[in-house]
């Protein structure tokens, strides 16, 4: 019986030892090719894209310039007054004195202020849009300029500061959002001339 046994539990043992190597096997074999992205992935649902619709897009900067709120853009404005002064009159400090500063030329007056070579280099006037440029990345704006201020991410912060400088000393007219087309635009109007069909008698 001994024997027997001792024949029994070899088999067993040696089945456990294939089956386990199998095991091994079939996962080397089903994993190959597994650990890189599939060429196509899974399968595009019909109708999803359309259904989704196209991204909506946020209000133009003329549009948030329109209804800017110069009192939240002085709140704004406390990052900068580190480096500015903006009231008329004030003395320059790291950067130039901002009063008026909407419509002047561009790195000029200031009473005297030294500004960089590459923003004395851009040219033309700090128009509202220019503005917005500039707030946005001096540095991409100006490469090489002395401005050290990273800028203001949010549209709605520079539509509101430029607001508030613009309300000190400079007054410009803020521009006009363009009005909004008519929804039905594009649809086709009615032709009125078209006869209508009458109904046939009831016999």
């Amino acid at each position: 019986m001994t024997d027997r046994f001792n024949t029994f539990a070899g088999w067993l043992l040696a089945s456990g030892i294939v089956a386990l190597g199998l095991s091994s096997i079939s996962s080397h074999y089903f994993r190959a090719g597994k650990d890189e992205r599939p060429e196509t992935m899974g399968y595009p649902i019909a109708g999803a894209e359309e259904a989704a619709g196209p991204a909506k897009q946020g209000p133009s900067f003329d549009e948030l310039l329109a209804s800017a709120d110069p009192a939240a853009g002085k709140k704004v404005f406390a990052k900068c007054m580190a480096c500015h002064t903006i009231d008329q009159g004030a003395g320059n400090g790291i950067g130039p004195n901002l009063y008026g500063t909407v419509g002047e030329a561009i790195a000029q007056g200031k009473g005297g202020f030294a500004f960089s070579d590459a923003l004395a280099g851009v040219g033309g006037k700090w128009t509202f849009d220019e503005l917005d440029k500039w707030l946005t990345s001096p540095k991409a704006f100006a490469p090489g300029t002395k401005m050290t201020f990273a800028g203001l991410p949010k549209a709605e912060d520079r539509a509101n500061v430029i607001a508030y400088l613009n309300s000190m000393g400079s007054n410009l007219p803020l521009p006009k959002p363009a009005p909004a087309a008519a929804a039905d635009a594009s649809a086709p109007a009615a032709d009125a001339s078209a006869a209508p069909v009458e109904a046939a008698p009831a016999k």
